[in-house]
């Protein structure tokens, strides 16, 4: 059936494997959790710079960030993933994040 003006090409059904779905899930879940990670960490230290932050809350921030990042290499590794595996390729805009250690 091809398409016309007045009938718009058949909308095409979502081949998804069952054996995956749940690897998939976890790999968007994980890389919006990344996304967000790194942007902490950047909103982090931005506010490091600007000399807003006591030692204390630094100290902090920081081992926040630490344990944060060890979490999501466990939750990759109970799923089969890596992280760079989280890193969408968006095409002619590049990956999605931030290669690591550079924030």
């Amino acid at each position: 059936m091809s398409a016309t003006p007045d009938r718009p090409t058949p909308a095409q059904r979502l081949r998804t494997d069952p054996d995956s779905v749940e690897r998939d899930l976890a790999q968007l879940v994980l890389t919006v959790v990344e996304l967000l990670r790194q942007l902490m960490e950047r909103q982090a230290l931005h506010r490091v710079d600007k000399g807003d932050l006591t030692e204390e809350q630094e100290e902090r921030i920081g081992m926040t960030l630490m344990i944060l990042q060890q979490r999501m290499e466990e939750m990759c590794d109970r799923h089969g993933l890596r992280m760079e595996d989280l890193n969408l390729d968006l095409g002619p805009l590049g990956t999605l994040l931030s290669p690591a250690g550079q924030a």
